[in-house]
């Protein structure tokens, strides 16, 4: 393989506890990839609402023709990225109306204060909204994804608790901000930092792209490696 350089290429990835199913895809390949190309990935809780707000996007579900398109194709994507995802029943009030603050505020604090189990944590609350169908808003459900993930009752309180505070609303608030900076329009949104640039790739399908820039290897969605623990 040829590396950009020795040391590790910092990957930065900018993801919702909601949005488009795209963002659990894009997590799930990622980790897939971690350990086999040259990258330090970093999971960056981000606030989609405000990312959408700042740009001035529109959630893609307010165009009738797109949101009927985007149903069959993420029953394409879940099947090419083997990733289990599948649309919510009541779509529009799960995407654009229940929201997901409480959600993030509780990644971010888990970033603080646990950061080995955002990636886990993260994927139980997608798993929960994509795969299950079930509710990420209200504190219980919350806990039920942590503690899902693995951390016990007493540290998920203790996060939950944590999620009003001054520094989990400004980190929040920072990280959105940062991925504003970087041209988010939307999530997920993965940032390469190498060799003194900063590269930002939008969605789930520019892996390929990503591979390129780090002048590693695309085996597919689902490398051999990662095929093997499946």
């Amino acid at each position: 393989m040829q590396h950009p350089s020795l040391s590790l290429c910092r990957v930065h990835t900018f993801h919702p506890a909601r949005g488009l199913g795209s963002s659990p895809a894009l997590l799930q390949i990622l980790c897939r990839y971690q350990n086999i190309w040259n990258v330090s990935l970093q999971l960056r809780p981000t606030l989609i609402a405000g990312i959408m707000k700042d740009s001035g996007n529109k959630a893609p579900a307010l165009l009738p023709r797109k949101a009927k398109y985007l149903s069959g194709d993420l029953k394409l994507l879940a099947q090419h990225m083997q990733v289990p995802i599948q649309f919510p029943k009541d779509f529009l009030s799960v995407i654009l109306d229940k929201g997901s603050l409480s959600a993030m505020r509780f990644l971010t604090a888990v970033n603080l204060e646990h950061p080995k189990m955002l990636e886990k944590v993260s994927r139980e609350l997608w798993m929960r909204v994509w795969s299950r169908d079930e509710d990420i808003t209200e504190p219980q459900s919350i806990l039920a994804a942590a503690e899902k993930a693995g951390m016990s009752t007493e540290q998920a309180r203790g996060l939950l608790e944590k999620i009003a505070t001054p520094q989990v609303k400004n980190q929040l608030k920072e990280t959105t901000d940062k991925a504003c900076k970087y041209g988010a329009f939307g999530l997920p949104v993965t940032v390469a930092h190498l060799d003194g640039q900063t590269h930002m790739l939008f969605g789930s399908d520019r892996m390929e792209l990503l591979a390129h820039l780090l002048g590693e290897k695309w085996m597919g969605p689902v490398p051999p490696a990662a095929a093997a623990r499946l």
